[in-house]
């Protein structure tokens, strides 16, 4: 029994060695039936190529459970169309082996669909989760959520549910007819909102969250243009209050986070007019810092001073 993983070089091979082919075969078959792993070197492929592979299956391993809820992965395996020859003529029809073979094909099919229906019957409910978990809307938008309920093995539970919804955290309303969708409708100020809902079946509970952002924009959208431009990035709230950050930038939804639990933001809140102001030379600031990287201290302040002056000209 070999004790380490073989290593194959295919060097030879690639380059049309007389034998190669055969030798290589020979290695292969040792390989995977004494170890059943192999390595394999001369084939030039960049070490690159190789490592962001790897990091990509990495990535994708990491990807939460409810990543892949969009994709029905437990029906439907195993089903292949029968593939029958067509008649020669049209008065000719398949011999009678074949209508044989076709009939017991059916037969054993049906069988096995039976069989298969039987075992993805779903069991007794086990977790829930919100689709989506997370997303941003405008302010004075909505968003369509669904609970999807599942037992121990996934399958889907579709029986004897009872659904409840509710706003944890932040401002909005949702609209329910007491099922398995709801829809949140956002207030006129933008914020972080906790949505839950609640399954029930029998005596079993399943609890769920989603987060929504309810961003808002500083400056009207330019109708048209090319949408795969992002633009001038809106804001959101955070309730922070006695962490010392006033605004952070979230690249990846291209928004402006500010802190309403400051105490400078409760300050300025007291006013419409200071208040915006105040949004207004935060929003200046995270942009000035993601756009002019590097530049000298004398430089960004002067590049946050003409954007101030351009935003507050600008204010709604």
């Amino acid at each position: 029994m070999a004790t380490s993983i073989p290593i194959i070089d295919i060097a030879d091979y690639l380059a049309g060695g007389q034998g190669a082919l055969g030798a290589l075969a020979g290695q292969f078959h040792d390989a995977l039936t004494s170890v059943g792993f192999l390595v394999l070197t001369g084939h030039d492929v960049p070490m690159v190529a190789i490592e962001r592979t790897f990091a990509d299956a990495r990535r994708l391993l990491a990807l939460p459970a409810e990543e892949y809820d969009w994709f029905d992965l437990h029906r439907g395996e195993g089903k292949r169309r029968s593939r029958t020859k067509a008649p020669t003529s049209p008065g000719d029809g398949p011999p009678a082996d074949d209508q044989a073979t076709q009939t017991e094909a059916a037969e054993n099919q049906g069988a096995s669909d039976a069989q298969r229906q039987f075992f993805e019957f779903a069991g007794p409910l086990f977790s829930v989760m919100i689709s989506p978990t997370s997303s941003v809307i405008e302010v004075g938008g909505s968003r369509a959520l669904r609970a999807i309920a599942r037992d121990r093995a996934r399958r889907l539970v579709e029986h004897d549910l009872a659904y409840a919804w509710a706003v944890l955290e932040g401002e909005g309303a949702l609209d329910t007819v007491g099922g398995e969708m709801a829809t949140y409708r956002a207030s006129t100020e933008p914020g972080l909102v906790r949505v839950e809902v609640t399954v029930t079946q029998g005596d079993v509970v399943c609890k769920a969250e989603a987060l929504i952002t309810v961003a808002a924009s500083l400056l009207p959208k330019a109708a048209g243009g090319d949408s795969s431009y992002q633009g001038l990035p809106g804001y959101t709230f955070h309730k922070a209050a006695g962490e010392l950050w006033r605004s952070r930038f979230d690249v990846e939804r291209n928004l402006v986070v500010i802190n309403n639990g400051h105490r400078d933001f409760v300050y300025a809140a007291r006013s419409k007019t200071l208040k915006l102001r105040y949004i207004c030379r935060l929003f200046a600031k995270e942009l000035v810092l993601k756009n002019f990287i590097g530049i000298p201290p004398d430089q960004l302040l002067e590049r946050l001073l003409e954007l101030t002056l351009y935003t507050e000209e600008h204010l709604r």
